[in-house]
């Protein structure tokens, strides 16, 4: 006696495919967390700012991170829990599988427009060329994720992701274009905001690796998501990846959103020796360094200042004597 569920036995791997997806749960639930110690950590070093722009974006991007997960928690269980031992039930698309997808989606490209809008206030009194440009991949970007989301609702068996693999194609190797365009347009701006002091251009300097960094990671994540669909796409090895795209793009941007905080913990980690000595000696020269450190250290929270905050911004290190400080826009790129 043969049946359509004993044909299918032994063409599925559930090690390869709803144990590798099991796999990817795991992981998520670890970046979530992460995601939820930064976003504690945000509020935590802005709680005297009132409402802004950001936090709501944060509470926004937190709430959709713990939906994402608790669909793909939901897909995992389906498939292990309720229908173990159910073949024929392991072949359906289960609805939260779908719509995980459009979740994943609607994080992608809010965390792109909130680097949009930092190219957009970074690049004032410049030309607004580069926001153009990304604005205009970035909506290319939304065409082709909904045309993968509506060829996605077409399929209703896991053979039929097969048909649409070049949409998937097209979606990942976009998402990666666009990493690599705005990354190269925040090192653009920020190399030619160098003030020509050498504790200014290195700080900058810092944040440039910073960014291709974490552009480089999301970048990785959706490639290794797009060769795995490429070379196996008979598993869900490429799908256990692509899951991971949110939490990567979340913990990316919060973690741009505290790196005034990382940078001041570094500087007082560097200092052993944080209260003076009262018994110390005088010297002038030492107490002129002191003022070039506190000035150094000055520029530096500028750099990172929220935008809300009323202060007027050196452009480059000011004299004590002179009274006119110059502004600048580099306090704008990850101080928000």
């Amino acid at each position: 006696m043969s049946s359509s569920g004993q044909d299918l036995t032994p063409q599925i791997n559930i090690g390869k495919t709803f144990g590798a997806l099991f796999i990817g749960v795991t992981i998520a639930a670890v970046l979530f967390g992460l995601s939820n110690v930064q976003a504690f950590i945000y509020f935590l070093t802005h709680a005297g700012t009132g409402i802004t722009f950001y936090k709501l974006a944060v509470i926004w991007l937190w709430i959709l991170d713990a939906l994402h997960l608790m669909l793909i928690g939901h897909c995992v269980y389906y498939y292990l829990v309720i229908n173990y031992a159910n073949v024929s039930a392991l072949t359906e698309i289960v609805w939260s599988f779908k719509l995980q997808i459009i979740i994943e989606i609607v994080i992608v490209l809010g965390v792109h427009l909130m680097y949009a809008y930092r190219i957009w206030i970074f690049s004032k009194d410049r030309s607004r060329t580069l926001p153009i440009i990304v604005g205009l991949i970035e909506i290319s970007l939304s065409g082709v994720a909904i045309a993968l989301v509506w060829a996605l609702y077409q399929c209703h068996v896991f053979s039929d992701l097969v048909k649409i693999e070049w949409w998937t194609f097209m979606t990942l190797g976009t998402i990666t274009f666009v990493d690599f365009v705005i990354a190269s347009s925040l090192c653009y701006l920020l190399a030619t905001s160098r003030t020509g002091f050498s504790s200014t251009d290195s700080f900058i300097t810092k944040l440039m690796v910073y960014i291709i960094n974490t552009g480089s990671l999301t970048s990785m994540c959706s490639m290794a998501a797009m060769i795995t669909c490429a070379v196996m796409p008979r598993n869900f090895i490429f799908l256990a990846i692509e899951i991971l795209l949110a939490d990567v793009y979340i913990n990316s941007f919060l973690a741009l959103l505290n790196a005034r905080y990382y940078t001041q913990v570094n500087a007082d980690t560097n200092n052993p020796y944080p209260f003076p000595n009262p018994h110390e000696v005088y010297r002038p020269d030492l107490h002129i360094r002191a003022l070039e450190d506190e000035e150094l250290q000055a520029s530096r929270r500028n750099v990172f200042k929220h935008p809300n905050d009323e202060i007027v911004h050196p452009s480059r290190f000011v004299k004590p004597q002179q009274s006119t400080a110059m502004s600048t826009n580099v306090n704008t790129f990850s101080s928000v």
